[in-house]
């Protein structure tokens, strides 16, 4: 009966243990993100988007570090959407200002 209880205690709780795995893929995407942003210059031609990219992608890194993989995997989805609107909008401002890409 010991046994039973002692088996069945040790299951619920590796059970319990599964975790999110970290979120590899959403990190490569979100910095592919940032440096292709930077590299149109995001930061100078369309701010707002560009702010809401480093601050989402700081705090992305922060979770990350902390092993926080759900709450890291948010925030780098957040970081690359933010990043993708910033790299297009800048893309399209050079275009009709004829700044050359």
């Amino acid at each position: 009966m010991m046994i039973r209880l002692a088996v069945l205690t040790a299951f619920v709780i590796l059970a319990g243990c599964q975790s999110t795995p970290a979120p590899l893929e959403e990190y490569v995407l979100a910095r592919s993100a940032i440096e292709a942003g930077k590299a149109v210059q995001a930061a100078r031609h369309s701010p707002g988007y560009w702010h809401q990219a480093e601050e989402a992608y700081r705090k992305a890194r922060l979770y990350y570090n902390d092993r926080d993989w759900e709450n890291a995997r948010v925030e780098f989805i957040r970081a690359r959407q933010a990043a993708e609107k910033a790299e297009n909008s800048a893309r399209l401002i050079r275009q009709k200002t004829g700044d050359i890409l």
